[in-house]
């Protein structure tokens, strides 16, 4: 049995009148537009209400899915404990979601929990259901940090959770659009903020589900949204199938952007495998850009190959002479569907040449880097290996000669020294470069420091 239906809902609490205490006259649309979401659940009677919320409790490398029996939480952070509620869970999918993880080796479960109480993503939108419906019980799941494939594969099983059970449910896809959408804002304004809102309404509005993977990560960080990874979990519950979409309403007179768009499967649809789809544009591309490579990328990548399939060291052999004869700081940089898989260098020469600067790297990259689990066997295909190989760096007395695009920067204070690459993805200003180098160091920014610059030549 598959899902009946899905809702894509903001959780403003102002929404809720004894918080908002009339301010929630600002967003009467979108009011009007959740009463008619929550009529439509209580039409559909549904057994289980799944809902996806970026404020439960979220890990970067897992899905936590609520434990127990049943949860409690009220509106008392936002001065309204009046307002509460007490859920019961879904206990019978929740097993069946983590028994499908389990078998997948997917990292999902009910591991971790640090604050039982449901959160205000939760108990928005059940403020709203709960005037019309008060049957169903409810499964809650925090996002994660993993990248959006992870986020619509995991739609995907709690579809096949929800059709093993024979349960009749609908999902909530909980989440906030664009936080930086007016100047006077809580969170001031970037002109990324109307431009996800815009964008992200036309795609629900069409359940152009695959252009979801088009959202890079450091766009809708520069956007502050919220709820992007809701919805493309939402995305991938209704993998395969026709899907008939309604915008219901989208404002942004606060300053944050709400949405709402119903959603509702329809035939199976062969057309809208959209993971499949973009995985298998991903691996062309790849294709194509490991044909073109140059000899420093060859090498990190025969590096990583060698070392996570066969725990050795890959022999230099008879390599182009620019490896074996100069020596210099090398950068070996990793990445998977577009997040940061693992970055490990040396800011000087510590090997006897390139070659086996760029081999030591690599390695540490893919299986040292202490922010990152070691690289799996089944990772290797889907990774994007880039190759700095850094000048020689000169000290400077002020952050004027610094530029992001063009140099690098590092920070010493005393034995403590950070270095952060240029060019980097999401590092628009010097400030923000030379703040991320000093914490990467741990330097005082607030104590006297020291600033050296270089240049890199990028192999990619």
């Amino acid at each position: 049995m598959p899902l009946k239906a899905a809702f894509m809902v903001p959780h403003p609490p102002m929404i809720v009148p004894a918080i908002g205490r009339g301010s929630e006259s600002q967003i009467a649309e979108t009011t009007a537009a959740y009463d008619e979401v929550a009529r439509q659940i209580s039409e559909l009677q549904p057994d289980t209400i799944i809902i996806t919320s970026p404020h439960s409790i979220m890990y970067a490398d897992y899905f936590h899915i609520s434990p127990g029996n049943k949860a409690k939480g009220s509106f008392s952070q936002f001065n309204a404990p009046q307002v509460s509620f007490e859920e019961e869970y879904d206990q019978k999918l929740v097993t069946k979601l983590c028994e499908l993880a389990k078998k997948e080796d997917f990292p999902a479960g009910i591991l971790g929990e640090r604050n039982a109480s449901l959160d205000h993503g939760t108990m928005v939108p059940l403020w709203f259901i709960r005037k019309y419906y008060t049957g169903g019980k409810i499964v809650r799941i925090g996002l994660s940090g993993l990248d959006l494939t992870r986020h619509y594969h995991f739609g995907q099983m709690i579809a096949k959770a929800v059709d093993e059970c024979e349960v009749n449910a609908v999902l909530i896809a909980s989440g906030d659009l664009s936080h930086k959408l007016q100047a006077y804002g809580p969170y001031g304004f970037t002109k990324e903020g109307p431009e996800y809102d815009e964008r992200i309404m036309d795609v629900c509005s069409r359940a152009a589900f695959g252009e979801l993977f088009d959202f890079s990560e450091d766009f809708c960080d520069k956007a502050a949204e919220c709820g992007h990874r809701s919805f493309v979990i939402m995305a991938g519950a209704f993998d395969g199938h026709s899907v008939k979409a309604e915008k219901l309403s989208h404002q942004d007179v606060t300053g944050v952007g709400y949405g709402i768009c119903t959603f509702y499967p329809e035939e199976k649809n062969e057309d809208r495998h959209f993971l499949k789809k973009y995985q298998e544009e991903v691996l062309h591309k790849l294709a194509i850009k490991k044909e073109n490579s140059d000899v420093y990328v060859r090498l990190a990548r025969a590096a990583v190959e060698e070392y996570v399939v066969h725990g050795k060291r890959v022999d230099l052999g008879e390599a182009d002479e620019e490896l074996l004869k100069s020596k210099a700081g090398t950068f070996v940089s990793i990445h998977e569907n577009g997040l940061l898989r693992g970055c490990i260098g040396t800011i000087s020469a510590a090997e006897d040449c390139i070659g086996e600067e760029i081999i030591s790297n690599a390695i540490s990259a893919c299986s040292r880097d202490p922010r990152f689990d070691p690289i799996g066997v089944d990772e290797l295909k889907w990774l994007d290996i880039s190759v700095d190989v850094l000048g020689e760096a000169e000290d400077i007395d002020s952050m004027d000669l610094l530029d992001t695009k063009r140099y690098g920067v590092i920070v010493s204070q005393g034995r403590s020294r950070g270095l952060l690459l240029p060019d980097l993805e999401g590092v628009d200003s010097v400030k923000q470069q030379v703040e991320i180098a000093a914490r990467k160091g741990g330097v005082d920014l607030d104590r006297p420091y020291q600033l050296q610059r270089f240049e890199v030549i990028r192999h990619v």
